[in-house]
């Protein structure tokens, strides 16, 4: 028994340190044209989707498409996604790649992949998650987001978190806890879209060269 938990530790380890793509996701420009089809999808029916109030005033947007189940972690999922950034002129920046790991998705246990979307609401969480590993509930508060045209109906513990969380699978889209995942910074995959070695800031600043056409789409739709 404590051979398989070292086993498995190492392996998770081995996930956090390593660029993993899904099978379905062939390469950084593939990704983001799945973070564009999420945004559509969720933003195709307005009473399901995320309120535009919480987009207009969010400090930071995250897409991850496609959480897979990882089945050697007991309630385990990793995916690759992007972080855009609201720059002092109020426009988007382009994106950073991320991973998350570990975590559960509660009610979603046993979908085999789960689209998520996470909107920072304040400068000291976008912060956070820029500069490393950074663990949602720990680092920064995190709740299940309101869905609607409107958050009138959000709660004391949503309307106070940091970051708010929503996941969308089988068709379904609904805020959903997210305590105890991971975030990092995929160094790997950032280089390999921008051409070169490239820190989050020098991203965020315009660095990373000319700006790709889905690049321009995904900014375009959040």
């Amino acid at each position: 028994m404590r051979t398989i938990r070292l086993i498995t530790a190492a392996i998770v380890t081995l996930l956090l340190g390593t660029s993993i793509t899904p099978a379905f996701a062939a390469g950084e420009t593939r990704k983001i044209e799945d973070c564009i089809e999420v945004v559509k999808a969720i933003k195709a029916i307005p009473e399901q989707s995320i309120p535009p109030a919480l987009l207009q005033n969010a400090q930071g947007v995250m897409v991850i498409p496609g959480v897979i189940k990882v089945g050697f972690v007991v309630g385990g999922r990793y995916g690759t996604g992007v972080l855009t950034v609201r720059d002092e002129k109020g426009n988007w920046t382009d994106p950073v790649f991320i991973k998350i790991a570990g975590g559960s998705l509660g009610w979603q246990i046993g979908a085999e992949s789960t689209d998520l979307i996470l909107v920072f609401k304040t400068k000291k969480s976008v912060e956070g998650a820029l500069k490393g590993k950074f663990t949602l509930g720990a680092d920064a508060s995190v709740a299940a987001g309101p869905v609607g045209r409107s958050a009138e109906g959000a709660t004391d513990v949503t309307l106070k978190a940091e970051i708010l969380s929503y996941s969308r699978s089988r068709g379904l889209f609904a805020g959903i806890a997210l305590n105890g995942a991971a975030l990092m910074i995929d160094d790997e995959a950032n280089a390999s879209f921008y051409g070169k070695d490239i820190t989050p800031k020098s991203i965020l600043s315009g660095q990373g060269g000319k700006r790709t056409p889905e690049v321009s789409e995904l900014l375009q739709q959040l």
